[in-house]
């Protein structure tokens, strides 16, 4: 492009001026520019992967489909990461034994639901389990409407010895029904695993976007500390996001199998959700427990960090701009 400016106006007579010719591109830009027509899309995708079309619109799914899921993701995030240890819970939390002086006199399980009904009137018995042990007392499932209790009976005497849990495994359990059923039930699990197919989503997507190119991959797996807030937000969301991404998919498959297992079983057979369903809980020993408890927090960071993003980069635009008091 140079040497062609150059012989044009060397051709044009001395006595007149050289014609105006618009400058070229820097010469750093326009090779690289036409170099790139010439890529095939993967080529591209490799290299310089923001230029694609399909990369801005797999972003606009991901950003939307995160701010829509945000909450959600803290709380499942947040209360899986708890309930990890539901067992040693219950387990330490439980309340003291009742064992009781048995006569030969014990109620029947009829005359027990009698005894149930009278004393939590207005309510159906679900069932009753009575012991092995003769010296334990019955357990009690009474519903009224949507409400569900448990109580524990004398079978002899038929006295309410109270909630067979204590408040600490109350606490638990509701942590546990939060997570499973996002407290509504069967309605919750249905939601919970509609839930789950969009978290899936979201590592997918968020694999593909976090790819920088050839260049700077290396980069994008690291925290540059030193650097502004801004960017270590940023560097810590693509950073949490790519480490983590294989086990943000181990939740998001699995907590569709919970709530739609024979289709899933169908397509990845008994023994792959057997497997699916124990790395879900972290049940593999002791020592997973804690790595599981702390990997659970993955999907909250992801929310905060990509809401901290949104607001610097969009939502804080339309602010009006501060105005500060003459003093």
């Amino acid at each position: 492009m140079t040497d062609s400016l150059t012989a044009d106006v060397e051709k044009q007579p001395r006595s007149s001026p050289p014609p105006v010719h618009t400058q070229p591109p820097p010469a750093h830009t326009q090779p690289t520019d036409a170099h790139e027509n010439h890529l095939t899309a993967w080529q591209r995708w490799v290299r310089r992967p923001q230029r694609l079309w399909l990369r801005r619109a797999l972003f606009q799914v991901h950003l939307w489909v995160g701010i829509g899921l945000g909450l959600y993701v803290l709380v499942i995030s947040i209360s899986g990461s708890l309930v990890v240890y539901r067992p040693q819970l219950s387990k330490k939390f439980s309340r003291a034994e009742i064992i009781l002086l048995h006569s030969a006199s014990r109620m029947t399980s009829a005359q027990q639901e009698e005894n149930a009904r009278r004393l939590y009137s207005g309510y159906q018995v679900d069932y009753v389990s009575e012991s092995r042990r003769p010296d334990r007392p019955s357990t009690i499932v009474l519903e009224r409407g949507h409400n569900r209790i448990a109580r524990l009976f004398n079978p002899y005497t038929g006295a309410d010895l109270g909630d067979p849990l204590s408040r600490a495994q109350r606490i638990v359990e509701w942590l546990v029904d939060l997570h499973d059923n996002l407290l509504l039930g069967t309605t919750g699990r249905l939601l919970n695993g509609l839930a789950a197919i969009l978290v899936t989503l979201l590592a997918l997507t968020g694999v593909v976007l976090w790819w920088p190119g050839i260049k700077n991959w290396r980069r994008s797996l690291v925290i540059n500390w030193k650097t502004n807030l801004s960017r270590v937000n940023w560097d810590l969301h693509s950073a949490v996001g790519i480490w983590c991404v294989l086990f943000v998919l181990l939740w998001g498959v699995s907590g569709i199998y919970f709530t739609f297992p024979q289709t899933l079983t169908r397509i990845l057979g008994d023994r792959a959700m057997s497997a699916l369903v124990r790395y879900h809980f972290g049940r593999m020993g002791w020592a997973s427990r804690p790595i599981w408890t702390i990997l659970g927090l993955a999907p909250a960071v992801l929310f905060v960090t990509g809401a901290l993003m949104w607001w610097n980069r969009v939502l804080r635009k339309h602010l009006p701009p501060r105005t500060t008091r003459a003093r």
